[in-house]
């Protein structure tokens, strides 16, 4: 029993006289905030505090369009039939942002969404969430958003507009594109509808190109796939059926593709009772500290410029018996323990890296391990991401060379979160016509000529195909609050179509379903699974495995500081949460900081090379010591959040930081935007950087960390056992 030390916090760990005389006097005054004395006072002081960043669901409800119908407050004399005051009504519905999917159940009362739960019916998501989506009911409220479709005028500035004369300049600007590009730009759709209506839009104007952009690119996973088995597609993990798991450097269950989908199907394979006394073994080796090499039984670290060496060391252990030799030990104790696991039981292996060739030999791994058709799918093709990086960078070459007639963006942010990002907005400026869909005037639409705001998801019919035969509906819980409109309308009304955009979507669903029965009975359940158990099948590896190998070993050497950058739990990809408030607060599971992004090292390298020692005393204190990243004429300057667990040559800051303040009030002036240091490397954009300078700053930084709470005494946190034991 307790075979290994836990603490809350390194104050705790280090337990010297400060940390003591603290946890004496556990009850302490409340620390003073820097906040008007107005804000505090208040009667509901966390209510109020959303209120002062915009969010309000009456400020909501008033600041609806002036054109929408006038709806008296009056009492419930003659009722609607499907609302009692005070008694909540639930809708199915599905929750989709970027690729990222959850089938949900929104509770409404008095015909406003308040709460967000899982739909248990997706054998996809099986009734889980993730803290985006239980926060995503806050976004509806936020007074930010964009209230009517804009233009911009001549001197830069932007006029409210109509629907109507929006669509005669769109349409005449389509029609005059000649010989070059339209161009409609999204992150990954996972809605066949919505897919069906480019596909409509394309055959309208034969110059157009769809291309797929992710603020976390997945590109070299799909073209290592289409060189390994000949489909650009990434297939179905099956974390539940794996008795032996290596991740390299992908945090399934906290940032990594689906991590709703993975972490209740890792919950089934470690959970452990009378009936059931074997759990799947975890090992990770990671560049970063994350939550799933918090969770894993074995746990190693390399460098960035390291994991292809890592991934060619595992499989020649699993196809040669070769030992390892990196300088780690532990490095090659767990490379070799997970070698000798994955070929006597059912194995997985996943890795984060977005470099093609280390992504061909991981193929290459799960292969010879046998995951293929066992614990990895190739019936069932997962949709989640579908951006490929050298469409991204082809359509930017095209606009800085005069070649686009016309661009559509939604859902995309390529101002802020695109690695060139200069090259992107100087191309936009060679654009013939670009248009936003854009919820708020983020750092895209702040350049775009027209904005034609989309409606919240709550407020949208829609639906989603997470994965091959797997559907899920979407309806509104709450009519628009504001003058936005669908971008499926605006793509039908630019292509003629004749149709609105929920005649199509029920038409499609009607025949698709064979009538009215079966489509309410699909909208009630806001799924539609397979009939049948769906099929599992494997694939055969033809990737070109010693190609790989030669292009990891030409890969440079490198002896000083390397940085990884990361998506966070919280904000997400491109920053797309960062206006929301409870996100912002909700403390990062591995630092425990809200509010700011920050650079992460280990201790030694904090103490030996930026004098920031650990004490007890500096642990709750706010105020960081700070350093500067510097890469190609570009500087970040952040404050050093210490991580224990971190490679000591790697330094990692979080994503989605450094909003403008066109965002809203909650995300301006918080943190910086690390995005800059992501490079290209020809193939695919990589957010690994083994050319960095790091150097000390003058100056602290407040970091607002939650303080651990004095209260165990020396009792034990976590009573441990082995499985043995526990048998």
């Amino acid at each position: 029993m307790s075979q290994k030390q836990y603490w809350k916090g390194l104050e705790e760990l280090e337990n010297d006289p400060a940390h003591q005389e603290v946890a004496a006097n556990e009850f302490q005054e409340l620390l003073p905030l820097e906040v008007s004395e107005s804000l505090l006072n208040a009667t509901t002081p966390r209510r109020d505090f959303l209120k002062y960043l915009g969010f309000s669901t009456a400020a909501a409800m008033l600041a609806a369009s002036c054109e929408m119908p006038v709806r008296r407050a009056i009492p419930y004399a003659i009722k609607p039939e499907d609302i009692v005051p005070g008694v909540p009504n639930y809708y199915a519905s599905t929750f989709v942002d970027g690729g990222e999917y959850c089938a949900v159940v929104v509770k409404t009362r008095d015909g406003r969404p308040i709460k967000l739960e899982g739909n248990k019916l997706s054998s996809v998501t099986a009734g889980s969430t993730s803290a985006r989506v239980q926060a995503a009911v806050l976004n509806l409220y936020d007074k930010t958003r964009l209230r009517q479709p804009q233009i911009r005028t001549a001197d830069g500035s932007y006029q409210e507009a109509t629907f109507e004369a929006i669509d005669r300049r769109v349409k005449d600007a389509l029609a005059a594109a000649g010989g070059k590009t339209i161009y409609i730009l999204t992150s990954s759709i996972i809605s066949p509808t919505t897919k069906e209506i480019i596909n409509r839009f394309v055959a309208k104007y034969p110059s157009a190109k769809h291309v797929t952009y992710d603020a976390i690119s997945y590109s070299g996973m799909l073209l290592a796939n289409e060189a390994s088995y000949g489909k650009r597609a990434l297939p179905s993990y099956h974390f539940d059926k794996a008795q032996t798991i290596l991740s390299l450097d992908a945090d399934f269950l906290g940032t990594w593709l689906s991590p709703i989908e993975f972490s209740h199907q890792y919950a089934g394979g470690r959970k452990v009772s009378a009936q059931k006394k074997e759990m799947s073994r975890h090992f990770q080796i990671e560049t970063n500290h994350t939550i799933s090499g918090a969770s894993a039984d074995f746990r190693a670290t390399c460098k960035p410029s390291e994991v292809g060496a890592v991934a060619v060391a595992l499989y020649n252990a699993i196809a040669n018996g070769t030992k390892p030799s990196f300088e780690n030990e532990t490095l090659n104790t767990v490379i070799a323990r997970a070698a000798k696991e994955l070929k006597e039981t059912a194995g997985l292996v996943v890795c984060g890296s977005n470099d093609k060739h280390v992504q061909v030999v991981i193929n290459a791994i799960n292969d010879a391990i046998g995951a293929n058709g066992n614990t990895i799918n190739w019936a069932v093709n997962s949709y989640y991401k579908q951006g490929v990086d050298g469409e991204m960078v082809q359509l930017v070459e095209d606009m800085n060379a005069g070649r686009v007639a016309a661009l559509l963006m939604h859902d995309v942010n390529p101002s802020y979160d695109y690695f060139d990002a200069e090259k992107f907005n100087a191309g936009l400026g060679k654009a013939g016509l670009t248009v936003s869909f854009a919820d708020r005037l983020d750092e895209t639409a702040q350049k775009a000529a027209i904005i034609t705001p989309d409606h919240h998801w709550l407020e949208s019919w829609g639906d989603a195909e997470p994965k091959t035969g797997h559907y899920s509906l979407m309806q509104p819980a709450i009519a628009p609050l504001f003058k936005t409109r669908a971008f499926q309308d605006s793509l039908l009304t630019w292509a003629d179509a004749g149709t609105t955009w929920l005649d199509f979507w029920q038409n499609y669903w009607m025949t698709r379903l064979g009538g009215q029965a079966n489509f309410d009975k699909a909208l009630q359940d806001g799924v539609i699974e397979p009939g049948a158990a769906m099929s599992f099948a494997g694939a055969s590896f033809n990737g070109d495995l010693q190609g790989a190998v030669n292009a990891i070993a030409r890969q440079p050497k490198t002896d000083g500081m390397e940085l990884v950058l990361y998506p966070t739990v919280a904000i997400g990809h491109g920053g797309a949460w960062s206006n929301n408030p409870w996100l912002q607060e909700m403390p990062d599971p591995i630092t425990r900081a809200t509010w700011d992004n920050y650079i992460c090292m280990s201790p030694k390298t904090a103490k030996e090379k930026f004098n920031a020692e650990l004490t007890g005393i500096n642990q709750v204190d706010p105020n960081k010591k700070q350093a500067t990243v510097k890469w190609n004429g570009k500087e970040i300057t952040l404050p050093i959040v210490v991580v224990p667990g971190l490679h000591h040559d790697v330094v990692a800051i979080p994503l989605g930081y450094g909003r403008d303040k066109g965002v809203g009030r909650a995300a301006a002036d918080t943190g910086k935007n690390a995005y800059p240091f992501a490079q290209f490397n020809g193939t695919t954009i990589s957010y690994q950087n083994a050319a960095v300078t790091v150097e000390t700053a003058t100056g602290v930084y407040p970091v607002a960390i939650t303080q651990t709470h004095h209260s165990y005494e020396g009792r034990p946190i976590i009573h441990e056992y082995t499985l043995e034991e526990y048998k």
